[in-house]
């Protein structure tokens, strides 16, 4: 069965009537301008920690648009030049790979958190913190992939400096986590499933949780982005789109178990007990009580520290950033 065939049987599987059972739609939503474009498309990534992307399809629908599509982004091309290129109009992608786009000048907008961290870093025996990975070799996928940005401001910190005092072995392919496995590094950051898989095996061990450990628990780690032009274009259509992504989270927080089933029916992932893992561990009952331009401000500030971003932290905020449609709906979601 075909990719495409797969993920249709999961979506179609998560109907309208059983996330609303979950969710009730504000009375409100009836009475909503109409939606400027009834299309929308979203970044397909891998990555099992950005469920509520997936489980938000239906819930799009219900906002009114017809045409919703996820796309597949080519290997190495990560959600700020998918959006900058017009393949997808929103994704969900780690901070600090958001705040490296705009400092490009990617034409992106961010429009909110979705979780707390899902990150975690395993090392071998050899090392007990952090700081101890100075001179040593660390696994990533690329330079610029979301484990090298995380990793870079992690190490920034505690005062590594990453472009010197890290060496970084890129796998070329997304198959970074073989290279921690085999011994040809001593650290890899991992995602799930990854971090699942390697407990599982009983492989490495964790010094930095972003999900539980300061500072990381402090700030989002993965973000919601939309297409600069399409956010100026179609508000209406863009608040709905947030909309369906919050409502997404919270049914990831309240059905766990259904979520990691439907993760499973669509060929996301084949472990269920991996995926139901990181929907229970995975902070998503946040995004009401964190501020995310202080997540833009912190990553900024670290990757500028290492003359990874040249702009500003206020700049980056000023330029890539819009919470109106989060507060809006802070409001209108209330638990």
């Amino acid at each position: 069965m075909s990719f495409t065939q797969t993920r249709r049987r999961f979506l179609t599987g998560l109907s309208l009537t059983g996330a609303a059972g979950v969710l009730r739609a504000p009375s409100a939503l009836a009475a909503q301008p109409g939606l400027e474009t009834p299309a929308v498309r979203i970044a397909d990534l891998p990555g099992i920690c950005i469920a509520p992307q997936y489980v938000a399809e239906e819930l799009l629908h219900a906002e009114g648009f017809t045409d919703v599509r996820y796309v597949r982004l080519a290997p190495g091309h990560n959600t700020p030049e998918g959006i900058a290129s017009g393949e997808v109009d929103f994704g969900v992608n780690f901070a600090s790979v958001l705040v490296t786009g705009l400092d490009r000048g990617v034409e992106l907008t961010v429009l909110g958190g979705v979780h707390v961290g899902c990150f975690e870093l395993f090392v071998n025996e050899e090392s007990r913190s952090l700081i101890e990975l100075k001179g040593k070799r660390v696994g990533i996928t690329y330079l610029g992939s979301p484990a090298h940005l995380f990793l870079a401001a992690m190490a920034a910190h505690v005062g590594i400096d990453p472009g010197k005092d890290l060496h970084w072995v890129a796998s070329g392919k997304p198959v970074a986590i073989d290279l921690f496995t085999s011994g040809q590094v001593d650290a890899f950051l991992g995602f799930p499933p990854e971090p699942q898989e390697l407990r599982a095996q009983k492989i490495g061990r964790v010094i930095v949780n972003s999900a539980l450990d300061r500072p990381w628990s402090q700030y989002y780690c993965c973000m919601l982005a939309g297409n600069r032009s399409f956010v100026r274009n179609n508000p209406v259509a863009t608040k709905a789109v947030v909309r369906a992504m919050l409502k997404a989270v919270d049914l990831c927080v309240s059905g766990p178990e259904r979520a990691a089933r439907r993760l499973v029916e669509g060929g996301f992932t084949p472990r269920y007990d991996y995926a139901l893992q990181t929907l229970t561990e995975v902070p998503y009952d946040r995004w009401r009580e964190y501020d995310p331009e202080d997540t833009i401000r912190f990553y900024a500030l670290r990757l500028h520290e290492v003359g990874m971003v040249n702009s500003s932290p206020q700049k980056i905020i000023a330029d890539g950033t819009d919470w109106r449609f989060l507060n809006e709906l802070k409001r209108e979601l209330k638990a």
